[in-house]
C-alpha cells in the first residue's frame, strides 16, 4: 500500500478556554462561529492555504465542525490512510504534549496515528545539509520501528517497511530478545530496495528507541487493536525526539 496517493486526515489538539476542543476541522462554507473559540475558524483557513502552497500536488480539504475533538478525529480517521495530529504545546520542547485528545484518539483510531511534537519541521526529517543544498533534496533520516517479538504484527510491520521505502530511508527494527529470522524474512523479500538493521536489546526496548528516535525521521511503535497504548508507548509518545506512528494491529 502506497501513500503516494492515499488520503489522510489532519487535526490540531489544542482546548479553547472553558470550551469544548473543536475537532480536526473542515472548511466547508457553512459556519458555526458560535462553537468555536474566537479565530479559530480563519486559523483554519489559514492554514489550508498554507499547506496548498506548501505541497501543490495534494488536494488539501479543510473541515469545521461543532463535534467533540475525539470522536470527531476518530470518524475521520475511518475515511483515512491515516490521521496526523499535532499540537500547540511547549514549541521547542523534545516529544509530543500528551493531552486527553491524542491519547483518546491514538488509543482507539483504526487507523495509524502520527503524533508530531510542536515545532516539527519538514527538514527535520532529513539528514541535515553541510554544504548550502536545499534540505528538501537531503536523504530522510531513519525510520525506526520498535517490535515485540511475542506480537502477531504484520500491520505494524508492513506500515514499517512501506514508510520507510516510500521515503527511500532505512529501517532500523528495535526488538528485545531474539527476533525469529522469519518475521521479517517475507517483508525483505517484498521490499528488496530497503535497507534493514536489526538491533537486540537485553530487557527493556525502551531507553535504546528513545536513543534511536533522537536521529530519526519516524519512530513507530505498536498497540494491540481494542487497548491504548501500553506505558511503554505512552512514554515515547511523550519523550520520543522525532514524530511517533502509532499503528493498530492484532
Amino acid at each position: 500500500m502506497r501513500r503516494s496517493a492515499a488520503s489522510f486526515a489532519c487535526g490540531c489538539c489544542t482546548r479553547g478556554p472553558n470550551r469544548p476542543p473543536p475537532a480536526a476541522s473542515s472548511t466547508s462554507t457553512r459556519s458555526t462561529t458560535s462553537t468555536f473559540p474566537p479565530g479559530a475558524p480563519a486559523a483554519l483557513d489559514r492554514a489550508a492555504i498554507e499547506l496548498s502552497y506548501a505541497h501543490p500536488a495534494l488536494d488539501i480539504i479543510a473541515r469545521r465542525t461543532a463535534t467533540p475533538a475525539v470522536p470527531a478525529l476518530l470518524a475521520a480517521a475511518v475515511e483515512a490512510e491515516a490521521l496526523v495530529l499535532g499540537s500547540r504545546g511547549r514549541t521547542g520542547s523534545a516529544g509530543f504534549p500528551v493531552g486527553s485528545v491524542a491519547l483518546g484518539v491514538a488509543a482507539r483510531a483504526d487507523r495509524p496515528v502520527v503524533l508530531v511534537r510542536p515545532g516539527e519541521l519538514p527538514e527535520d526529517e532529513r539528514v541535515p545539509v553541510v554544504d548550502g543544498s536545499s534540505p528538501s533534496t537531503a536523504p530522510y533520516l531513519p525510520v525506526v520501528l520498535g517490535l515485540d517479538p511475542d506480537a502477531s504484527a504484520d500491520d505494524l510491520i508492513g506500515y514499517a517497511f512501506d514508510t520507510a521505502a516510500v521515503r527511500s530511508a532505512p529501517l532500523h527494527v528495535v526488538h528485545p530478545w531474539t527476533l525469529p529470522t522469519s518475521t521479517l524474512r517475507p517483508w525483505r523479500h517484498r521490499f528488496p530496495g530497503t535497507t534493514v538493521r536489526e538491533h537486540r536489546v537485553d530487557g527493556d526496548p525502551g531507553p535504546r528507541l528513545l536513543e534511536a528516535s533522537a536521529r530519526a525521521g519516524l519512530l513507530i511503535v505498536g498497540r494491540r487493536t481494542g487497548r491504548g497504548p501500553g506505558r511503554a508507548a505512552r512514554s515515547l509518545i511523550r519523550h520520543a525526539g522525532c514524530p511517533v506512528a502509532v499503528v493498530p494491529h492484532d
